[in-house]
């Protein structure tokens, strides 16, 4: 008879990067695979940013006024970018949900196998589905008028900091996932539409009434937006706010923030399953 060895778990801090990017991305091929053979789902993620261009661009855009002048699709289209990103998270929740409530995330647990590859694996998934959903809406964005300013280097900066946003919010989507029932994650886009209305999204907080415009200001969401309208070119930066001021880096500063506090809860919920 033949005994097959299994390996023991790596010692070193660098072994274990390696161990947990490995199994990582083998999670996340599986992620991506299951996302291909739904074509169904693929048509949604994709035609959903589609739909709402044309319809915040042309249906209600006629009737929206940029604060300072400028096109309102020029102004618009970061907005949408920065909501496409967030709206992925709901994606996130009801993938985890399932999974976990299937067994799937238990068995991934019984094998030897990173600890931390689960949650790593579906960020990395997640973050691959943005960046095509990302390319599809900057294509509809130049047919629809929208275009950057600022030079490819600039441009390519706004969108590092879209799939940044995109990155950190995943492990908000994963630790709710953990938490909640696949029949909870079905409503997991309910909170989502104010907190993309309540920033600088669609109109200028300058817009709004004082104490609603002070909440979009600093809503995490208006820094994306108003980092990429700066990098991109486009009009409606401005604002006498210390976080108007300053989008860029609160655009960085608020993804790392959430990276630090809810990538570990993740993990540690990740492990605590049983529990």
């Amino acid at each position: 008879m033949t005994a097959l060895l299994v390996p023991g778990p790596p010692r070193t801090p660098v072994e274990r990067l390696r161990w947990a990017v490995a199994d990582g991305w083998t999670v996340a091929r599986r992620d991506l695979i299951h996302w291909l053979r739904n074509p169904a789902v693929i048509a949604y993620q994709l035609l959903w940013p589609i739909m709402m261009v044309l319809m915040f661009g042309y249906v209600f855009g006629s009737a929206m006024v940029v604060a300072g002048g400028g096109d309102y699709r020029e102004f618009l289209m970061p907005g949408m970018f920065a909501q496409t990103m967030m709206f992925g998270v709901a994606t996130t929740i009801t993938v985890v949900s399932t999974d976990a409530d299937r067994g799937v995330t238990d068995r991934f647990r019984s094998m030897p196998m990173s600890p931390s590859a689960v949650v790593l694996g579906r960020s990395m998934a997640d973050l691959a589905n943005s960046v095509l959903e990302l390319g599809i809406l900057v294509g509809c964005g130049l047919l629809a008028g929208w275009s950057w300013h600022q030079g490819p280097v600039r441009a390519l900066a706004a969108v590092g900091l879209l799939l940044l946003l995109r990155f950190a919010l995943t492990w908000v989507g994963i630790l709710v996932g953990l938490s909640i029932k696949p029949e909870a994650a079905a409503a997991a886009w309910a909170p989502l539409f104010p907190l993309t209305m309540v920033a600088n999204t669609f109109v200028s907080p300058e817009q709004m009434p004082g104490w609603l415009g002070a909440i979009a200001t600093w809503n995490p969401l208006s820094a994306t937006v108003a980092a990429c309208r700066e990098l991109f070119g486009n009009p409606g930066m401005g604002g006498d706010s210390w976080a108007a001021q300053h989008p860029i880096l609160l655009a960085v500063a608020w993804p790392v923030a959430l990276v630090l506090v809810f990538l570990p809860l993740s993990v540690r919920r990740y492990r605590r399953l049983d529990h």
